[in-house]
């Protein structure tokens, strides 16, 4: 039961990573969305630079010992991330590209919100 609690948790950190990557080209569609996509956005980044943990490591590291398994080696990203998905050597690469599909996301989302309200004509 454990096992698959903890398998569960992976699938979730998957997908909140994929958020954290892709979440602010919602707000292109939902424009409100933008600020629940900030948090994560924030977040990922104190993640990754600061030694804070994130909770979904820590439920899954949880979960590991109940099945007599020990925490993850270094972390999520560095268990299931670098080195599979991200070759050795390009972390740098890929977080620079990350980096400019959030901010081109960002832009779109600005640009559209902005181009929604100027076509917003007042009723008289």
């Amino acid at each position: 039961m454990f096992g698959l609690l903890a398998a569960a948790t992976v699938v979730v950190h998957f997908a909140a990573l994929l958020y954290i990557g892709f979440g602010g080209f919602l707000a292109w569609k939902w424009p409100k969305s933008i600020f629940v996509h900030v948090f994560f956005a924030i977040w990922g980044v104190l993640v990754n630079s600061t030694p804070v943990q994130c909770p979904l490591t820590a439920v899954e590291n949880y979960f590991r010992a109940k099945q007599g398994l020990g925490p993850l080696p270094g972390g999520f990203n560095e268990f299931y991330v670098y080195g599979t998905l991200v070759p050795e050597g390009h972390v740098d690469l890929v977080a620079a590209v990350a980096l400019l599909v959030l901010v081109f996301s960002y832009v779109g989302a600005y640009l559209l919100w902005r181009n929604r309200k100027s076509l917003m004509v007042p009723v008289k």
